[in-house]
């Protein structure tokens, strides 16, 4: 178990409890059950307490932690017949986003996510979930696919925010990610999202442009991190929880907004300590908002995307 740093008396607790256990294995003659047992139900009450008011910089620390489920987690589980689909067809292929066709409640559907990584290969493959220009033109690419097939798109969100290297500039990042977040605007598709860990800025814009938006109650969205909001403001990085109490970026804030349609409840504790549960709960939410958006026509999926926006941030603004 990795733990958050506001979580380290709770360390102490089940770590206490793992030893006693740890010591009654090496010793058959020893009893320590009622002892760790009671640790247990400390460790609970306690965990209970630190997850009851999260603040913002915390939730943070939640969405980012790296035992989170992430986009091929969810796909593995919740979709069938998944056919990768690489490659931008100009450039490269980004390994930082993964789609393809597959089937969601035996329906065809068209998936797109940013995948971070979960061992230190795969994060440096994945390039930690930031995508570079071919990763957007990849989802342009499958979304005009999608368009062309009539196939629902389906994104999952988890990302920093877009790669701002040399080369991705070089490349067009800006470009991609507008014409990205215009794709989004204009297919006459069902396209649902959901931000399963950090929604950072215009890189997850860019495929959360979308008619339903659902976020998981600890994960985060905002224009920018809270170390580069706090670096801007107050040239000072450990500014953070400051920047991440302005910033408004919590899912409960954001459906006062308007900005998400709905919030995914996540087990006690976090997304990563009932991976299991939250999967699932992602998956009867993505089901909830393709049956709204189902028999819907073209024009009126467009115009009901576009009106979201138009009407965002016009909600909750007197709170």
């Amino acid at each position: 178990m990795n733990y958050l740093e506001f979580e380290k008396p709770l360390a102490e607790i089940e770590g206490k409890a793992e030893e006693l256990r740890a010591m009654a294995r090496a010793n058959r003659e020893m009893d320590v059950e009622k002892e760790a047992a009671a640790l247990d139900r400390k460790a609970e009450t306690l965990l209970k307490d630190l997850y009851k008011g999260l603040t913002p910089w915390q939730k943070c620390q939640v969405a980012r932690h790296p035992d989170r489920p992430h986009c091929k987690d969810y796909i593995d589980a919740l979709f069938s017949e998944f056919t990768l689909l690489a490659g931008d067809r100009n450039f490269a292929d980004d390994h930082a986003v993964m789609g393809g066709l597959a089937r969601f409640n035996d329906a065809p559907v068209m998936v797109i996510g940013h995948e971070k990584g979960n061992d230190t290969k795969t994060r440096i493959q994945r390039n930690f979930g930031m995508a570079r220009p071919e990763g957007y033109r990849k989802a342009i690419r499958l979304m005009d696919l999608a368009q062309r097939f009539r196939l629902p798109v389906v994104t999952l969100i988890d990302t920093p925010g877009a790669y701002p290297g040399k080369g991705a500039e070089e490349r067009g990042q800006a470009e991609a990610i507008a014409t990205s977040t215009a794709k989004c605007l204009e297919i006459g598709v069902p396209l649902v999202s959901v931000i399963i860990g950090e929604g950072g800025s215009g890189g997850a814009v860019a495929f959360a442009t979308a008619n339903r938006i659902a976020m998981l109650e600890h994960s985060v969205y905002s224009v920018i991190s809270p170390e580069g909001c706090a670096s801007i403001l107050w040239k000072d990085a450990e500014k953070m929880r400051e920047a991440a109490e302005a910033l408004r970026l919590t899912a409960q804030d954001l459906q006062k907004l308007g900005v998400i349609d709905r919030i995914i409840k996540e087990p006690l504790g976090g997304a990563q300590r009932g991976r299991t549960e939250t999967i699932e709960a992602v998956g009867k939410a993505i089901e909830a908002m393709l049956k709204d958006l189902a028999g819907k026509k073209p024009d009126a999926l467009v115009r009901d995307r576009r009106q979201k926006f138009l009407d965002m941030g016009t909600k909750g603004l007197a709170a």
